[in-house]
């Protein structure tokens, strides 16, 4: 891979990880955690069993939000880290290199196009 084609990805990768965090911080301060009067209504016995199911699917949606930028900060911060030894663009299975075009698309890929077939057929 050409220096530059390196320097550009690279580029992409810190952008989006600064992306990524910003979008944690933001789920983080619209949804600091679970209320504890929130909680404490739903014991109530006027409490609706609809508004619990309420609360419950808005704290998963979080949660799955957290954990899916969580997972995508996690492989950007690899793929920055295969940059500084220099084996960024190589497929971790073949060693192959990976294509420019799925580098664009997922500039965290860790998997040529050919072994990523593969393993999503199992």
């Amino acid at each position: 891979m050409k220096a530059s084609e390196q320097e550009r990805f690279e580029k992409a990768l810190i952008e989006e990880r600064d992306r990524l965090n910003a979008a944690l911080d933001n789920l983080h301060a619209e949804n600091p955690g679970v209320d504890e009067e929130e909680t404490a209504d739903l014991g109530t016995l006027d409490s609706h069993l609809a508004d619990a199911g309420a609360v419950t699917l808005d704290r998963e949606i979080d949660y799955t939000l957290e954990e899916s930028v969580e997972l995508r900060l996690q492989a950007v911060a690899s793929a920055l880290e295969r940059i500084g030894q220099g084996t960024y663009g190589r497929c971790e299975i073949c060693a192959a290199e990976v294509s420019t075009e799925r580098l664009e698309a997922l500039p965290w890929a860790t998997l040529c196009i050919d072994c990523k077939r593969r393993e999503e057929r199992g």
